[in-house]
């Protein structure tokens, strides 16, 4: 299949929007951190995001508060603010054997480990990986159009990340966004 190598704002706009519709683990204590932990550990596939609360004044910046993992019908999102990094986490995103699927992951990377050091293994980047189909928009919105045919929305992404409850919206969003990248690994493969 031949994709677009770009999509224009007005292409974008008239697209039908997704989100992800599947089952939202919302990770903050150890019960749901373990029997989490234990489902990822056997997994090939992850959609990857993090999240970090957005800084309004020169200098000031916050670290990563949410990581999400994500599978067909599965969106994990780990509250680091609340429980941190842990090794059973760390031991995923070192798992060469499991693929981490996300875009401009680099920057999610090097925030993770500034929470705690690990050596990651098995992180795929979208952004070059769509560079074989020939792709040139790397966004996440646009390569979910161009390659899905649906756009994304991104109306929760300068949200508090550090807030005590998270809204259903931002939940939705944050597992969104982990999933989109999983979806489009997969179509992509398929081809």
């Amino acid at each position: 299949m031949m994709y677009k190598v770009s999509i224009d704002k007005e292409e974008l706009a008239v697209l039908p929007l997704i989100q992800f519709e599947g089952e939202i683990m919302l990770v903050e204590s150890k019960e749901d951190y373990l029997s989490s932990i234990e489902y990822l550990a056997r997994q090939k596939l992850l959609g990857f995001d993090t999240e970090t609360r957005p800084a309004f004044k020169k200098g000031v910046v916050y670290e990563v508060a949410l990581l999400q993992l994500a599978t067909k019908d599965r969106a994990f999102l780990f509250r680091l603010n609340k429980i941190g990094l842990p090794n059973g986490l760390k031991n995923i995103l070192e798992n060469p054997d499991i693929e981490k699927i996300g875009v401009a992951i680099r920057d999610d990377i090097k925030g993770l480990q500034k929470l705690s050091n690990f050596n990651p293994g098995g992180f795929v980047e979208l952004q070059d990986h769509v560079k074989d189909y020939g792709i040139l928009d790397f966004s996440l919105k646009k390569l979910s159009a161009i390659v899905l045919g649906y756009r994304i929305s991104k109306a929760q992404q300068v949200t508090n990340w550090e807030a005590l409850e998270l809204s259903e919206a931002q939940q939705i969003y944050a597992a969104t966004d982990a999933w989109v990248s999983h979806r489009i690994y997969e179509s992509l493969n398929q081809q």
